[in-house]
């Protein structure tokens, strides 16, 4: 293997698999250590950059950071009286959400740290079409740097899904207005109330660009007999929400059918369950763990009683004189194809129809996309799907000045994606509006620090906390059941959040090794507590991978390999199961490993993204 390139931007943003994993590319260790050492204000403004959402993502975020988080790889699993334990089961990563919303539940006034509004703007103008996550991290990013962003909302507030789809048992109102509030005070004219219905009239309107961040404002709906008959008791899942949300809805039957098998479907069935829904199920098609829904969103549906049922196909909506009556379902079961590809299919099990009665469903089925107010000739392609042909990288349109972004892009994901395509299209707005090439993106800013104060002493702790995921508290169900409005986590106190942070590892804080000062003593191989470092002779990565003291089969983590040494071997570390906790460096005599705090900044829009960045423009304040 050749030696690695440690100076390439993605070798050790890779080791720090949260921030790898994380749309935004938050920089999750350094946060972490800042709530460790109590220092709020600092880790909101880390989180503030990158994902613009702390508070709100805090409660809500989908989480791809911590399936990957190297805690869950490396930690042993506990003896079964760990189970009754205060901190939660084996193998559990870092509670990265919720640290997230410590930062937020305990920060200051930090308004004085926000970019400035502008006191002249560049001569640009931008519309956003939804104010949802996408369009205001769009308007986040471009207004401090002059541009006149117009956000356009059917709505009275801003917020989008995040304030009309999500419960406010999950996320108060309050979070939604303070966070929402720090972007629209950037000096961004926001337009409430206001529906755009014609893209040609908007493009006529002269904006410099356009971003569509409209969402997937369509929930599915099932055409199965009894659907035109029964109606009045149906209801589409997005839809019954944003009118709970709203206030236009403050009740429900007593027995009520959920289905489907996505987060939606768990917020319409916990909903269910405060509005006065006694016998609430979700039925979902699937089996469990082929569910969409977040497997904690699911887990805190049946912590409320609420039982989900799974390979149930819908077939019918029974009825008597327009009153629905229940919904009969197929019973099928998971087959996988004969030819090794992997495929499965729902077949039916030849058991009889199941019945389940009900006096109103709610179909949680599935979000499309819906551009009824793009017309057909205005430049804006389309593919077969009715989705827009949009660049994967730059978010353009092929209308160069339209971008989208968020589920008006791709299709339905969620928020941390949303944000994430902010940020790219804003660079891509800001690059088109500066006469510059859109698909030359900007490199991110890199930064390598030594973190050694003294021979064995580094600038961070290093020492490996042995306990397991702490849970959040939740309120009484006698009270978060009853109202609506009640919030049911109760997020982390600040002596567990310093507890849960000190689970982390550190994984940007990296071992940095030196050929030239190493003198082979393998003091480091016998001190590492994970084998994962070998002195040995080189050889093709598969072969290599094999020949380590312990093997490294995470094919999706590189090898560290280094260029040869006097032996005429190489040094060849696994990243994967590193615990990054310097005892190779404490233990080197000559100093050839050293700890180096890895930090990755995402380069965002304005002069800093621009090919032209070198003749340092000046910036409009």
């Amino acid at each position: 293997m050749k030696p690695t390139d440690i100076g390439a931007p993605d070798y050790f943003h890779k080791v720090v698999d949260c921030q790898w994993a994380c749309p935004a590319h938050t920089p999750v260790p350094e946060y972490i250590r800042l709530i460790a050492a109590g220092r709020y204000d600092d880790a909101y403004m880390v989180n503030w950059n990158s994902n613009v959402f702390p508070g709100i993502l805090g409660r809500t975020c989908d989480r791809p950071c911590e399936p990957a988080c190297r805690r869950s790889r490396v930690e042993e699993a506990p003896p079964e009286q760990g189970k009754d334990s205060p901190a939660g089961a084996a193998r559990e990563p870092v509670a990265i959400c919720r640290l997230k919303r410590v930062a937020a539940d305990n920060k200051d006034d930090i308004r004085a740290r926000l970019p400035a509004a502008p006191k002249k703007k560049n001569g640009k103008r931008i519309a956003c079409i939804g104010a949802g996550p996408a369009s205001l991290t769009v308007a986040r990013d471009l207004a401090p740097h002059g541009y006149h962003v117009v956000v356009y909302d059917g709505d009275a507030k801003a917020g989008g899904m995040i304030r009309s789809q999500i419960p406010r048992f999950r996320l108060p109102e309050e979070v939604i207005d303070e966070e929402v509030g720090y972007i629209l005070g950037l000096g961004i004219e926001f337009r409430a109330g206001k529906r755009v219905d014609s893209m040609k009239a908007l493009l006529a309107e002269g904006y410099d660009a356009i971003f569509v961040g409209s969402g997937a404002p369509r929930g599915r709906d099932l055409d199965i007999p009894g659907r035109k008959e029964a109606a009045k008791h149906i209801h589409i899942g997005i839809d019954w929400l944003s009118s709970v949300s709203f206030g236009h809805i403050d009740k429900i039957a007593k027995r009520v059918i959920v289905l489907g098998g996505g987060n939606t479907a768990m917020d319409c069935c916990r909903t269910s369950k405060r509005l006065g829904g006694e016998d609430v199920k979700v039925i979902v098609r699937s089996g469990f763990e082929e569910m969409k829904a977040s497997p904690w969103e699911k887990e805190d549906a049946m912590h409320e009683g609420i039982p989900i049922l799974n390979y149930l196909v819908p077939k019918e909506f029974t009825h008597r004189k327009g009153k629905l009556t229940g919904v009969t379902f197929e019973k099928v079961a998971a087959k996988f194809d004969a030819d090794g590809s992997g495929r499965r299919r729902l077949v039916p099990t030849g058991e009889p129809d199941r019945h389940f009665e009900c006096d109103e469903v709610l179909v949680a089925v599935g979000q499309e996309n819906a551009f009824p107010w793009i017309e057909k000739d205005c430049g804006i392609a389309f593919d077969q799907s009715g989705m827009p042909t949009v660049d994967k990288v730059t978010l353009q349109a092929s209308l160069p000045r339209v971008f989208f972004g968020g589920d008006a892009a791709f299709g339905p994901k969620n928020i941390i994606w949303a944000v994430a395509h902010g940020h790219e299209a804003a660079v891509s707005i800001d690059k088109l509006c500066q006469g510059e090439d859109v698909s030359k993106r900007p490199p991110p800013m890199v930064h390598l620090m030594s973190q050694k104060m003294g021979i064995h002493e580094w600038s961070y702790d290093n020492e490996i906390a042995l306990d397991r995921r702490y849970k959040v508290p939740w309120r009484d169900a006698s009270q978060t059941l009853k109202n609506i409005k009640i919030e049911v986590e109760m997020g982390f106190d600040r002596a567990t959040a310093w507890k849960e942070a000190e689970r982390c590892l550190n994984c940007d804080v990296q071992t940095v090794f030196s050929n030239t000062l190493c003198i082979e003593c393998d003091a480091c191989v016998d001190i590492c507590p994970m084998d994962c470092i070998t002195f040995t002779v080189n050889g093709e990565e598969a072969n290599l991978r094999t020949r380590l003291n312990a093997p490294a089969r995470n094919l999706a983590q590189d090898l560290y390999v280094s260029a040869t040494l006097k032996t005429g071997r190489i040094m060849a570390k696994d990243e994967d199961v590193c615990l990054h906790c310097g005892l190779c460096a404490e233990r080197c005599p000559t100093g050839a490993w050293d700890m180096q705090k890895f930090l990755l900044e995402m380069t965002p829009a304005g002069p800093g993204c621009r090919v032209r960045a070198a003749k340092k423009e000046p910036e409009l304040v």
